[in-house]
């Protein structure tokens, strides 16, 4: 290989490596990130490359002929941000130079351009936007307006502590324990001073704002695809992270009764009559989720109509006695599948409507319902409800990966790409990309001689 051929293929490689690395710390599935990273390559002209990825590094071999010693390229992931417009610039990038549209050179500045450029909205705003999250989760589970504004509040200074423990390199567990304990404490407190509001809608408020960074789409998405070692990575780190949550509620509780506040759990009732409220506070928890993740402004309104779709659906199959697992399964399912369409109308990566769609489905009221009764009712009852909050997550998972299933299914040319990759595209490309050998022919008018 002449020298200059040979630095053309790390710059290729190199490239669809940084990409790759973009897709894997935004959330997106090994499979996505593994289909975008073979497209990179081959619109740069390599062909045959051979992907392996394991969580915390991804490997890229190619082998220029059967007679030639083959090269592997590897980086490590080493950072972990839910920023939809950095994931959704870099899908739009990986379009325009798999068409020709942008040369390697060109896509590889933008893409460091991308990489190094600061969040695209004020870092104060995406603050108050996860406060207007947890107040839309209270409102959801019935809360009134003081409860609300306290559980904004609350959501604001646990993201502020947040941040200042990520800029102190403390680990993301000891993080949630933080928060969840905060947002105890806070209901503690109201107990205390016999607030006229429910307590325990402060603490769910912030397990849901907690729960909401945690990627369990993306873990079970590898599960179904077949990526069983990414899977188990993302499932540990979830269950670790959710296990941060426990922690800082369980010790939130221990104190509380010790001291003799008994911070119960209010019998939720679903009345049809606050129907239209629990509608609009899905539509407001996804939006702000959305915003607070760094979604592109064109992609708030499906994530809205998403979220008041899953919030509707939700309500109706509880009130018509489903069960919680088997009614939000339903409702992740349908914004499975309407998120890849809408997604795709918007220009924005379907994991963006999706996962912001799916926020208002998330069980924190359950968890904090299991935890209690854990401590303070009973063991075997406390599992019960513990057990039913898994099932909930499980159920919201693979509902989205099943709505994507039916809304984009595996066709002939999805297979070409990759055999391995038997799974719906939720970022990257959905068709094989032909390798570039030279300029784009125009293609003969119809009739020409």
């Amino acid at each position: 290989m002449e020298p200059d051929e040979q630095r053309e293929v790390y710059a290729t490689i190199d490239l669809a490596l940084r990409v790759g690395e973009v897709l894997l710390s935004s959330g997106a599935g090994t499979a996505d990130a593994t289909a975008t990273i073979l497209g990179v390559t081959a619109a740069g002209g390599l062909r045959g490359c051979e992907v392996d990825i394991t969580f915390t590094s991804m490997a890229v071999s190619y082998q220029e002929a059967p007679d030639v010693a083959p090269e592997t390229h590897i980086r490590l992931v080493r950072y972990r941000s839910q920023d939809f417009s950095r994931l959704t610039d870099v899908d739009r990038l990986v379009r325009r130079f798999a068409r020709g549209d942008v040369t390697r050179e060109e896509a590889s500045r933008e893409l460091a351009r991308m990489t190094s450029a600061g969040p695209p909205y004020p870092r104060w705003s995406a603050v108050l936007a996860w406060g207007v999250m947890a107040g839309g989760a209270t409102l959801l589970l019935g809360g009134g307006w003081l409860i609300t504004l306290l559980a904004v509040l609350t959501a604001i200074v646990i993201d502020l502590n947040n941040r200042w423990f990520n800029r102190q390199r403390l680990p993301a567990f000891y993080q949630q324990v933080a928060g969840a304990f905060v947002a105890t404490a806070v209901a503690l407190v109201l107990y205390a001073v016999h607030a006229p509001v429910k307590p325990s809608l402060v603490v769910a408020a912030g397990i849901i704002m907690l729960l909401a960074g945690i990627a369990l789409t993306g873990a079970v998405q590898d599960a179904i695809t077949g990526y069983y070692v990414t899977a188990a990575a993302r499932s540990l780190e979830a269950m670790l992270l959710t296990g941060g949550i426990i922690a800082g509620v369980s010790l939130g509780l221990t104190l509380g009764l010790k001291l003799g506040l008994n911070v119960g759990i209010e019998p939720q009732t679903i009345q049809l009559a606050n129907l239209p409220i629990m509608v609009i506070s899905g539509a407001v928890m996804a939006v702000a989720f959305a915003y607070a993740s760094y979604a592109p402004l064109r992609a708030l309104l499906p994530v809205a109509v998403m979220g008041a779709l899953a919030s509707l659906i939700f309500t109706l199959m509880t009130r018509a006695s489903f069960g919680p697992a088997w009614s939000t399964a339903a409702a992740a399912f349908v914004v499975g599948l309407g998120g890849y369409s809408s997604g795709r109308r918007t220009g924005v990566p379907p994991l963006v409507v999706v996962v912001a769609g799916s926020i208002p489905l998330l069980p924190g009221l359950t968890i904090y319902k299991g935890l209690y009764e854990l401590m303070a009712v009973g063991q075997l009852i406390g599992i019960v409800s513990l057990t039913t909050a898994v099932a909930i997550g499980v159920a919201l998972a693979s509902g989205l990966i099943l709505g994507e299933y039916v809304a984009q299914p595996i066709r002939r040319e999805a297979r070409r790409l990759e055999d391995r990759l038997a799974g719906p595209r939720l970022v990257g490309p959905r068709r094989p990309i032909r390798r570039r050998t030279g300029p784009r022919r125009t293609r003969r008018r119809r009739g020409a001689a």
